[in-house]
């Protein structure tokens, strides 16, 4: 089946990151029109400029920065893909002050949430859309060191099932992917003794993301696939 996409506007959170450029290209590659947000000018050094990709300086963490993102994006408005959050290690619980605990709930739930919500009237006004967030198989397989990850990974897939108890009737479709380690530059950086070839590539993952926000994806929502390649 070949997609038609034109005139659809996919918004992509992280989309400056190692994860969020593949994601980025799968889109435009695709014929989506992509809106990016950044906060630093260092992230658009990472970035490739494409027919189709426009960059909107935002604060994701601010309900205004949020609503400015899906005003540029505007009324085509299609798909969100959540890709914002970060990883924290540290010591078990009784170790960890709980600022350091509510910081992971913070980076990985909030702007997934504004972003969201500031999107959802354009695809409920269309009747259609889909939103994508990433969660991580460690929501399913905590380890020890992380509880504050986990969690937040945990309640991205609870977030995930009220977002489509609340809107699959709208005609939305709401998804996860869960990856495990994926091969980004940072990650090889932090491990280099690992073996790099059993780790998901982003572009493996973005493909992912693109099918679950494509018409062939429609009757999917409420899933969360795991996209763990071989570690």
């Amino acid at each position: 089946m070949v997609e038609n996409t034109e005139g659809r506007t996919a918004i992509v959170t992280g989309g400056t990151g190692g994860l969020g450029a593949a994601v980025t290209a799968a889109f435009l590659e695709g014929g989506w029109r992509v809106v990016v947000p950044w906060v630093a000018e260092a992230e658009l050094e990472r970035v490739e400029r494409r027919e189709g990709l426009e960059l909107v300086q935002a604060d994701l963490m601010d309900p205004g920065s949020a609503a400015e993102v899906a005003r540029a994006a505007g009324p085509a408005t299609r798909a969100v893909v959540n890709l914002v959050g970060g990883f924290a290690m540290g010591g078990r619980v009784h170790e960890t002050p709980v600022d350091e605990f509510e910081a992971q709930l913070r980076l990985n739930l909030r702007p997934t949430y504004l972003v969201t919500a500031a999107a959802l009237p354009a695809m409920l006004a269309a009747g259609e859309g889909a939103v994508v967030c990433v969660s991580s198989r460690a929501a399913l397989r905590p380890f020890a060191g992380a509880a504050g990850y986990v969690t937040a990974k945990a309640a991205v897939l609870a977030l995930v099932d009220a977002l489509h108890a609340e809107y699959v009737g709208d005609g939305l479709r709401v998804n996860a992917v869960l990856p495990s380690v994926i091969d980004t530059p940072a990650n090889r950086a932090s491990m280099p003794d690992a073996d790099f070839d059993t780790w998901v590539r982003p572009a493996q993952i973005a493909r992912v993301v693109r099918f679950l926000c494509s018409d062939d994806a429609a009757v999917t929502s409420g899933a969360h696939v795991p996209v763990y390649g071989r570690a």
